[in-house]
């Protein structure tokens, strides 16, 4: 009960508007006064958690997206998917579906393909006759791919904070990311089809062809990115850390000397940004240890563990109802503050019922890309909304066809048919 209290007290806390950070150290003291613990020496717990080499990348993968963004990298990744996909009515809304997942592939996060994919994509969408709000509900349950396709910030923090490989974590949401993309690529091919009239006038081959060659050509060093960062951590030459570092170093001249549209003050924005970010992450990352210690040293996770198994004997049961209760988590919290609190509950529940960590790594994860587009918070559809200049009366109705066609299909799929995401894991050995 004291659990429930403190979480619900989080939940409130930010919905209220107190800033997420003040949010979970409320919730650590609430939690310290209702069990009588010494916060003091908890405190050093929680501090020496973050002390990780592991999330050196945090910082390192979110200044990678802010230097693709201003450095002309986004554009070119654009470009050249534009072209291959075709600049018909439909390729339109696919490009857009793969650059987010090309961009995921690069930065790990949500955001900033937000930022940089719809900033360059929704404008030419609306030529070719998409409303502006179903161009923003695409952008955003794109964007998600981030948090799928590898590296991602999202499983870097799961890695952490459940104590698993990264890498293994990271493997797993390969195959929800690309089923994802898939989805919302014949989905949006439907729309097209049924509220658009169809394709217009189709590129000629030929001219495609010359394009796709044109636009790759430029788009090479931006390419390279993903081919370097994912070929390094799983050919063994480098660690996911060593991996964002090398983005980092990579991206800066290439923005700097190949696209010329970075500068010296982007780089130092970029850096700025970065440490904003990741310094949010990282009090909270201290506070949810405090956390968690608390709920280990109180038998909270058993308890659960417990109550979930007295009344539910069934675990595809206990499985829909965790999705259910990841979906509502997520409709209040954003996708780092459901990683933090939930995790170290959660674990301990689906390792009783046969669910390996990993496996649950891509339940998180995919159900995430449904709550952080669901209201009232839903963080990443208001980004989307303000990036597209729409309100949220116009996203509202494209989001939920794509969540409910979509994201959502993708979560089963995940939760019940645990070989799409422990097939690469188990082919790399991370899982037995």
């Amino acid at each position: 009960m004291e659990a429930l209290i403190a979480i619900v007290a989080v939940v409130v806390m930010m919905m209220i508007g107190v800033p997420v950070v003040f949010s979970f150290a409320g919730m650590t003291l609430i939690l310290s006064l209702l069990y009588d613990v010494d916060i003091s020496s908890l405190m050093t717990t929680g501090f020496w958690s973050i002390n990780s080499v592991i999330l050196v990348a945090l910082p390192l993968f979110v200044m990678t997206g802010y230097l693709m963004q201003t450095g002309g990298i986004a554009k070119r990744l654009v470009d050249f998917v534009e072209a291959m996909v075709g600049r018909s009515r439909t390729g339109m809304g696919t490009s857009m579906v793969v650059a987010c997942g090309i961009f995921g592939a690069i930065s790990g996060t949500a955001s900033a393909a937000v930022a940089s994919i719809g900033s360059i994509m929704i404008d030419p969408m609306e030529r070719h006759r998409y409303s502006r709000g179903y161009a923003s509900a695409l952008l955003a349950l794109s964007s998600l791919l981030g948090l799928l396709i590898p590296p991602s910030i999202t499983m870097i923090l799961y890695a952490v904070v459940t104590r698993q490989s990264v890498a293994a974590c990271f493997l797993a949401t390969v195959g929800p990311g690309i089923l994802l993309m898939i989805l919302l690529s014949i989905l949006n091919a439907i729309h097209v089809k049924r509220h658009l009239g169809g394709n217009d006038a189709k590129t000629p081959w030929r001219q495609r062809l010359s394009e796709t060659a044109s636009t790759g050509w430029k788009a090479i060093p931006a390419l390279m990115l993903p081919v370097i960062i994912l070929g390094g951590i799983y050919g063994g030459v480098f660690t996911p850390t060593e991996a964002a570092a090398v983005a980092v170093v990579y991206a800066i001249p290439v923005g700097l000397f190949v696209y010329r549209e970075l500068d010296l003050r982007k780089v130092a924005q970029a850096v700025v940004e970065a440490a904003k970010t990741t310094g949010v992450i990282m009090i909270i990352l201290v506070f949810s240890f405090v956390a968690s210690r608390i709920f280990t040293l109180e038998g909270v996770p058993q308890q659960l563990t417990d109550l979930l198994l007295e009344n539910f004997s069934d675990p595809v049961i206990i499985l829909l109802m965790v999705n259910i209760f990841l979906i509502l988590i997520g409709m209040i919290m954003d996708d780092v503050s459901v990683i933090a609190i939930v995790s170290p509950l959660m674990v301990p529940v689906m390792a009783e019922i046969g669910v390996d960590p990993v496996h649950f790594a891509a339940i998180i994860g995919t159900s995430v890309v449904i709550g952080a587009n669901s209201p009232p918070m839903a963080p990443i559809l208001f980004m989307s909304c303000r990036v597209g200049n729409v309100g949220m009366a116009g996203v509202t109705r494209p989001a939920l066809y794509l969540m409910a066609f979509g994201a959502f299909p993708v979560m089963l799929v995940t939760t019940y048919w645990s070989p799409l995401a422990l097939y690469l894991p188990r082919m790399f050995g991370f899982v037995q």
